[in-house]
């Protein structure tokens, strides 16, 4: 395999695929998490080329943006892999990362593992925390006309996989619902350091939130 031309042709293909994406899940989520992941592996021994391959492909096509079915992305990441003429173990290993990557809510267990999918999985979550994560979160809860905060209506923590997809509650829940929780999710040593200080920012942006709401500063 051209390693390095692979990579480029899906950096392409990708670019072209997301062209019209909602601004969290857009290219540049992609680059993001990509140059999140090629970090995280410097310090990992793991095979750089499928990292830079799930990081890539991880969001090729969002269950959320194909009526929750999740089948599309692995689907259209394998076919576009074969047409690369990647090798079988690498594209089935692509595909596994794809399939696991996602927060899904409640204690939902992923039935796949390996150092690849830790790496692509601390380089996501680092980019739905901190400031990115916070501007994330407010551009797709516009995105689906929610309300940015309703006192009256708690965050649910213990959501069944099918309850967090159809979830329409405000925005700020979110925070309780996920972004919270990624922190301790991390399995890198260098994913979470990198969580712990936008963890902090966010709590910090919370009780700023929370003081401009009830007219204390």
């Amino acid at each position: 395999m051209n390693r390095p031309q692979i990579l480029k042709n899906t950096e392409a293909f990708v670019k072209e695929t997301l062209k019209n994406a909602e601004g969290g899940h857009d290219w540049f989520h992609i680059q993001r998490v990509w140059n999140n992941a090629k970090l995280i592996a410097k310090s990992e021994d793991a095979d750089l080329f499928i990292v830079e391959l799930g990081a890539l492909l991880h969001d090729i096509a969002d269950s959320k943006f194909h009526n929750g079915d999740e089948s599309v992305g692995p689907k259209v990441a394998s076919t576009f892999l074969q047409k690369e003429q990647v090798d079988p173990e690498v594209i089935d290993h692509v595909v596994k990362i794809i399939e696991n990557v996602s927060f899904k809510g409640g204690n939902i267990q992923q039935e796949f593992n390996s150092i690849e999918l830790e790496i692509v999985q601390d380089a996501d979550r680092l980019d739905a925390l901190g400031a990115i994560g916070i501007a994330r979160t407010f551009n797709y809860g516009g995105f689906k006309a929610r309300a940015l905060y309703d006192p009256e209506i708690k965050p649910e923590l213990n959501m069944s996989k099918e309850e967090y997809k159809a979830s329409t509650a405000p925005t700020i829940n979110h925070f309780y619902e996920k972004l919270l929780l990624l922190k301790d999710r991390m399995n890198t040593k260098t994913g979470k350091e990198i969580a712990q200080k936008r963890h902090e920012f966010m709590e910090l942006y919370l009780e700023q939130f929370y003081a401009e709401w009830n007219g204390k500063v």
